[in-house]
């Protein structure tokens, strides 16, 4: 079937494209919901922190990329979904309307793995259009899934953090391969989702073998939403990021942790 792939930025959209592919379906078009006013939205059902760097997406995947901007807010929040004017499901609805008019999509590549809230949402949407929704990471066990995903050359670093153990100034920017084994530890002691289903980390893919480039961060700013004293939240601003062809790659990318640790703002 011809795909579209709803992508965040994070791991679990790439990845989830490349089980889509790897089932024989085509991935024709991308597409991302963006926050209107702010680097970061706090939404019930869209990761938006890195949402600057989206465009690059379809760049590195050679695709077209459809984004519109959030409009609604989180209204409806029952356990079952139905059309709920100004909830912000219904931004996703108009844009994968337009996909389907434009591109002709028979099916949804949805990164989910653990939200029903998320999940029937998408469902509702697809039904109501008539897609089919391809969620292949769905209630898959998150430590093996975690580990899957890196050593399938799939590249993201932590871009939000929001979890007691998780601290901005240590841990935004590491690539999320140098982080697996602190992840498994935190979820043994704590619980902490590893995959971060429990909203604790998000990341920011750089590259996957869907890319035919990759992107490399220049330079960031770490932002601290909330100086909690047990689980601080903060996130990375992207500032300046480019692609570069996978044959050509500098070294900077190796770095991202310590370019983008000396700037701090707090809001």
């Amino acid at each position: 079937m011809n795909v579209v792939a709803l992508i965040s930025g994070g791991k679990d959209s790439c990845y989830n494209m490349m089980q889509c592919v790897a089932a024989g379906h085509r991935i024709v078009a991308l597409a991302n919901l963006r926050p209107a006013n702010t680097d970061e939205l706090d939404s019930y059902m869209y990761q938006t922190v890195g949402h600057q760097a989206i465009e690059l997406f379809a760049e590195a995947m050679d695709l077209p990329l459809y984004r519109r901007t959030i409009q609604g807010m989180s209204l409806n929040i029952s356990r079952n979904y139905s059309v709920t004017e100004g909830d912000e499901v219904e931004d996703l609805y108009e844009l994968l309307h337009l996909v389907k008019e434009k591109e002709g999509v028979e099916a949804v590549s949805v990164g989910a793995i653990l939200s029903d809230y998320q999940r029937v949402r998408v469902e509702n949407v697809c039904l109501r259009l008539g897609l089919q929704p391809l969620a292949y990471l769905w209630r898959r066990d998150q430590e093996s899934l975690l580990s899957e995903m890196i050593s399938s050359d799939l590249h993201a670093v932590l871009i939000k953090v929001a979890a007691f153990g998780l601290d901005p100034e240590k841990h935004l920017g590491k690539p999320l391969a140098d982080m697996e084994p602190y992840l498994k530890q935190l979820s043994q002691k704590y619980g902490v989702h590893i995959c971060g289903e429990g909203g604790e980390y998000e990341t920011f893919t750089l590259d996957c073998p869907l890319f035919k480039k990759k992107m490399v961060i220049d330079a960031a700013e770490t932002v601290i939403h909330s100086a909690d004293a047990f689980a601080p939240v903060g996130y990375l601003n992207f500032t300046a990021i480019h692609t570069e062809n996978k044959d050509a790659v500098s070294q900077i990318s190796k770095g991202i942790h310590e370019k983008c640790m000396p700037l701090y703002l707090v809001l």
